[in-house]
């Protein structure tokens, strides 16, 4: 029996900051060969060869706002094709931008408050700095520190609804749970919050690992890789930074061998089991 085609996307090429998307994607390309036949291509490629091909795995490919245009062409064409796509395209975290921010701040999730409307503004609790970002932004582009007092002059001049304001939280640590599908895998901190990417692993307890899978189970991913990125506040709770469910940075060169052997084995089952449905 012939084995499943897998196109894998990434961009080898992105220069991204205290990381190495080419050297993750180049061993998990190497493992996942043993059970796939696999080709890689660029974001800009994969709605043209997507055709020749049992599913399409997203992985670092770089922040989708470079190359729009050509992401929802590849949507629209997995999805009027049926083939399945690597992340499930379901997801409602960063998958589709960061209204999920608002809508977990407004449900009373454990998050950073988020608001996006200069009216909104006295609702969030002071701080000496707030964040001004882009609700579609990425990987940091176009974000920006500001006190309280050029909050609003920094909504208005901007498209309504199209930035979001957090406090800047003076946070002990970062840490960062990775899940396959719904399963938990590992965990990653930052230990020194001035260095986000100099990770190191994470003894997740059973109260961690409560939280993490709240915004899981709230997201709408079946089958995919999901990065539930949080943050210990001052007082001792996780607060939630960031969901992502498009094409989450794994850092598996800092795991030992056993949990990065044990993590492609929890990659190729879920791959599988994509596959599995489709047929």
């Amino acid at each position: 029996m012939s084995r499943p085609r897998i196109l894998y996307v990434s961009d080898l090429a992105y220069p991204a900051r205290g990381r190495r998307y080419c050297d993750e994607d180049v061993f998990l390309t190497s493992r996942l060969r043993a059970e796939f036949d696999l080709a890689l291509c660029h974001p800009l490629d994969a709605a043209a060869l997507m055709d020749g091909f049992d599913a399409v795995v997203v992985r670092n490919s770089g922040p989708v706002l470079n190359h729009r245009e050509a992401y929802d062409a590849f949507r629209a064409r997995a999805a009027a094709g049926g083939i399945p796509v690597y992340n499930q395209l379901t997801g409602r975290a960063d998958m589709a931008g960061k209204q999920y921010l608002l809508d977990l701040t407004a449900a009373g999730y454990p998050v950073i408050p988020t608001v996006d409307r200069a009216a909104d503004l006295p609702r969030l609790p002071a701080a000496e700095e707030y964040v001004v970002k882009p609700k579609l932004g990425a990987d940091s582009i176009g974000l920006r520190f500001l006190p309280y007092c050029s909050l609003a002059a920094a909504l208005e001049e901007a498209p309504p609804g199209s930035m979001l304001v957090q406090p800047r939280i003076p946070f002990r640590y970062e840490v960062s749970f990775y899940f396959v599908d719904r399963d938990f895998q590992y965990a990653l901190y930052a230990p020194r919050p001035d260095r986000r990417w100099e990770l190191e692993p994470y003894a997740a307890g059973p109260e961690d690992l409560e939280f993490a899978r709240r915004f899981v189970d709230w997201n709408t991913v079946d089958h995919g890789i999901q990065r539930v990125d949080a943050c210990r506040a001052p007082s001792g709770e996780l607060l939630l930074v960031e969901l992502e469910d498009l094409n989450p940075y794994l850092s598996l060169d800092l795991l030992p061998a056993a949990d990065r052997d044990a993590f492609v084995v929890a990659f190729a089952a879920s791959l599988h089991r994509l596959l599995g449905r489709r047929a």
